[in-house]
């Protein structure tokens, strides 16, 4: 035998340590878009933009509207951290062109 086949392990033996255990996969963590009312977008701007950019229909757009109207702020949907703050940054920028001061934000989601 010489000194290189020795020194091979067994290819039944490579790995099964490692693999052994299945990786545990933890979800990531989501956060919510938020919108907080102002005194002068209108609130038809503001079931507008759920619709458009969050693809709520009229019924469930106006329900989040009036969250924000009677509560200060309501939640528009809930997503991974990147999307949130793509989704949060389409909101502002939507509103800023339109000349209203509607402004969204990102929270962490608490359970």
């Amino acid at each position: 035998m010489n000194k290189l086949s020795a020194e091979v392990p067994d290819s039944n033996d490579i790995g099964t340590s490692v693999l052994e255990k299945d990786p545990e996969l933890k979800e990531p963590p989501q956060y919510q878009v938020i919108l907080i009312n102002d005194d002068y977008t209108p609130m038809e701007f503001v079931v507008y933009v759920l619709q458009s950019v969050f693809n709520h229909n009229h019924d469930k757009a106006t329900e989040i509207m009036m969250s924000v109207h009677t509560k200060g702020k309501g939640v528009c949907g809930i997503f991974s951290k990147e999307i949130a703050e793509m989704m949060s940054h389409e909101v502002n920028e939507l509103s800023k062109s339109h000349h209203h001061p509607l402004l969204s934000e990102i929270e962490p989601l608490t359970d």
